[in-house]
């Protein structure tokens, strides 16, 4: 049987937000927007979200046109900016990451982020040989839970779990047929009772068997 743990990434496995603000800032600014300044609370509101629901959330004032712009422009600064800076990694992400790996659990990322966001965090992090499988919104412009899917059958898994912290998280794993764990130190809260981390090296130790044969109630 082939066992896979999916991960999110925001509020899962690192809080990059302080450092995306950063750098979409420097973006604003090399646009030539000189009224705008976004803090880390504006970035971890809306952690989560497809980058267009996020351009119109934080780039409102201006129209559509513009806003697709200063978002393509922050989000290649961004990924530049965090391939070399990082962002604050959670409790025991490689250690636990080499442990499960050992275990045999096939190990992949979906998130909503733009393309290149993953490569950068496994570049800083040197986590590329730990990491069998990514894909995200940016990539094919598909909802988290046609991604998940989608990594589920190209790897021909016959277990999954999907390991996230906000409520569309658990939405998209529901979506996809898999089981879910709760990052419950990210950045939400879930509706219903779930499994949960209080930590992500807890998933060393973690009945991650059971998680995953809730998917067998869902259905797509």
């Amino acid at each position: 049987m082939k066992r896979g743990i999916i991960f999110d990434m925001d509020g899962t496995l690192w809080d990059s937000a302080e450092n995306v603000a950063k750098s979409w800032n420097v973006a604003i600014r090399q646009y030539g927007v000189r009224e705008k300044e976004l803090t880390t609370q504006d970035i971890q509101g809306v952690m989560g979200k497809t980058m267009d629901v996020i351009a119109d959330i934080l780039f409102a004032e201006f129209p559509e046109e513009k806003r697709r712009l200063l978002l393509k422009e922050c989000c290649q600064v961004e990924n530049d900016y965090l391939r070399e800076h990082g962002g604050i990694l959670y409790d025991q992400v490689p250690q636990t990451l080499a442990a499960l790996k050992r275990d045999g659990y096939h190990l992949s990322i979906v998130s909503n982020c733009q393309k290149g966001y993953i490569e950068a965090f496994l570049d800083h992090y040197d986590l590329w040989e730990l990491v069998e499988d990514i894909e995200c919104y940016g990539n094919n412009l598909r909802q988290k839970g046609e991604n998940i899917r989608l990594v589920v059958e190209r790897n021909r898994l016959d277990e999954a779990v999907y390991v996230g912290d906000i409520q569309g998280d658990y939405d998209a794993s529901r979506a996809a047929g898999v089981g879910f764990i709760h990052a419950a130190y990210g950045f939400g809260e879930i509706a219903e009772p779930v499994p949960e981390l209080k930590t992500f090296a807890d998933l060393k130790t973690f009945d991650i068997s059971s998680a995953s044969k809730t998917q067998s109630a869902w259905t797509m």
